[in-house]
């Protein structure tokens, strides 16, 4: 009979995180922050629980993350544990041991139910070399229409998505260098992306850019229909 995979015994306490990508850690992938992260909970000695089977691994569940060269001031992740901690004590830690530019910002206990479920949309800055006036144009033409097709190189090929019926919220307004745009996004499928919304904006109102656009997520998580306001996820 083959040899059993050893159990594992289920995590004591779990605990979300919010953490932040800043600088030039914005071009940090999720595969290169994953290994980061993991590299940080050995140094700071957190004693997380593991999986069970013939490679165990941390107990580590990634939620929502931004895409490679986005700033963000929200991203979430949560951990299972083998002894119960101090949260306090816990953010100290990582963010002793991890690198300036992911900052964690807040650990608190898991309040139950699926993290990634509280996610459903995300509150983005996208700063722009485009005039403020064209932007504003094109913010209108955009609002205006009822379906905006974009589309994506993903891994089954070129796919073509409506990228308006996403958009929650969607501002042009000045700033020194050129436009900001105030954005909120609404999560689903498929995932509808700031730059998909740039696409969208060049299809419907023409707008043409210089450079690459700064992208920053402001916050993520639960949606208040009525007013387009993004409530904490790590509260309730």
């Amino acid at each position: 009979m083959p040899e059993q995979p050893e159990q594992q015994a289920p995590p004591v306490q779990r605990l979300r995180i919010r953490y932040a990508k800043r600088g030039r850690l914005r071009f940090t992938s999720h595969r290169d922050f994953s290994r980061a992260f993991e590299r940080a909970i050995f140094r700071a000695r957190v004693p997380m629980a593991y999986s069970s089977g013939f490679n165990p691994h941390p107990r580590i569940s990634y939620a929502g993350a931004a895409p490679t060269g986005s700033a963000s001031e929200a991203e979430y992740l949560e951990i299972g544990l083998a002894e119960a901690q101090d949260p306090a004590a816990v953010r100290a830690a990582l963010e002793e041991a991890l690198p300036d530019g992911l900052d964690v910002i807040e650990v608190v206990e898991s309040a139950g139910g699926a993290l990634a479920d509280r996610l459903e949309a995300s509150h983005w800055l996208v700063d722009l070399e485009a005039t403020p006036e064209a932007s504003a144009t094109a913010v209108e033409a955009f609002l205006a229409a009822e379906e905006v097709l974009v589309q994506r190189m993903t891994k089954k090929g070129l796919r073509e998505f409506d990228c308006r019926a996403a958009v929650v919220r969607l501002a042009a307004e000045p700033r020194d260098a050129g436009s900001r745009l105030d954005l909120v996004l609404r999560h689903g499928v498929p995932s509808v992306r700031p730059d998909d919304v740039l696409a969208g904006l060049a299809a419907a109102g023409g707008l043409e850019t210089e450079g690459a656009p700064l992208l920053t997520r402001l916050a993520q998580g639960p949606l208040d229909p009525a007013t387009g306001e993004i409530g904490d996820p790590l509260r309730g």
